[in-house]
């Protein structure tokens, strides 16, 4: 099985109200690190987007006690349209999965946020989780990890996978597992849920190997992939924008951009879009590509090539000068925290 991947970059997410939304999810879970702020055109994404460019400004907060982070997204020259009711087994991303150091400890504490809903906690497999739907209408899945970075003051991290509602597994386990090489099988079960519907989930991991400069923060990769089986689904982004409200992609750190390409082309998935060379955000920047699954879920693909390391004196590092698989000291890691969310 190939390794091309080092973990979740961060999970996109629609909002009205960019700033806002990063006080949010400081506040909720604890993403108080600001890797970067840009406003700029979409020029890329505009086959995404009804073939237009829009203005748009783009945010991307991390935990650095281990996971994945949100990369908020605005659009600045049009309204985007509301998050709709999304329902289990719904086709795109429902939820991602945010790292938990003690369950019970963060069921306590959101419980008692204001403006959000938290269901009780349950069993997903031998583990214990609960759900979290925000001020927005997004659904989180709130999961136990014993995986972190470093210790810190918040019991969630950052993002560690996601749930995605699927139309044919065996065709969506082909892509995440052949194509993406998250390919160890969890569980594969079939249950009737409280809603009445009956649903297959299966659940895939990918380890973290220790590869890639962010590998040691980024972690293990979970995805549950869930299909209804007694109803017809519907698409959560039909006849909307990518950027409209609600979980727009699923990107992933990419060690080897190239030989992921080629793998892909080979296995008939080509990507759609594709920045080709280095693509800025504020004041990082890699290669950006997208990869839709086989019902159209976007999956971003991101191989960075310069990181802010501390912003404020000019400090970048270019990850182009250095073995794509040797990982960043967790001391250089850590220095991230200087660029604080305000």
């Amino acid at each position: 099985m190939h390794n091309y991947l080092s973990g979740i970059q961060q999970i996109g997410i629609g909002v009205k109200n960019a700033q806002e939304a990063m006080n949010v999810y400081k506040s909720i879970f604890g993403l108080d690190v600001l890797i970067f702020d840009d406003v700029a055109q979409a020029k890329l994404m505009s086959q995404y987007t009804g073939n237009k460019i829009h203005e748009r400004r783009a945010i991307l907060t991390m935990n650095l006690q281990g996971g994945g982070g949100f990369e908020i997204w605005q659009f600045l020259d049009r309204t985007p349209i509301a998050t709709n009711e999304v329902n289990l087994g719904d086709l795109g991303i429902y939820s991602p999965k945010i790292k938990s150091l003690d369950i019970k400890k963060s069921y306590n504490r959101l419980s008692n946020v204001s403006g959000i809903q938290v269901s009780a906690i349950t069993k997903n497999g031998n583990s214990s989780q609960f759900w979290v739907k925000d001020q927005y209408g997004n659904n989180f899945n709130i999961v136990f990890s014993s995986e972190w970075f470093q210790n810190g003051k918040h019991d969630t991290g950052g993002v560690c996978g996601a749930v995605i509602g699927v139309s044919d597994m065996e065709r969506s386990l082909h892509f995440y597992k052949e194509i993406l090489g998250v390919n160890e099988i969890l569980y594969d079960n079939e249950s009737t849920e409280a809603d009445g519907n009956l649903y297959r989930k299966v659940g895939l991991f990918k380890k973290a190997t220790g590869k890639g400069a962010f590998n040691k923060l980024l972690g293990s990769v979970e995805i549950e992939l869930i299909q209804i089986l007694n109803k017809t689904p519907k698409k959560i982004y039909e006849n909307k924008y990518w950027g409209d409200c609600g979980f727009i992609h699923l990107c992933l750190d990419v060690l080897d951009m190239k030989s992921l390409k080629l793998h892909s082309d080979k296995n008939n998935y080509n990507f759609t879009v594709d920045s080709n060379n280095t693509f800025e955000m504020d004041s990082a920047s890699g290669r950006f590509c997208y990869i839709e699954d086989p019902d159209g879920t976007l999956i971003e693909l991101v191989e960075t090539h310069k990181v802010p390391i501390f912003k404020k004196i000019g400090w970048f590092l270019d990850l182009r000068k250095r073995d794509f698989e040797k990982p960043l000291p967790n001391w250089m890691i850590k220095m991230l925290a200087l660029s604080k969310v305000k």
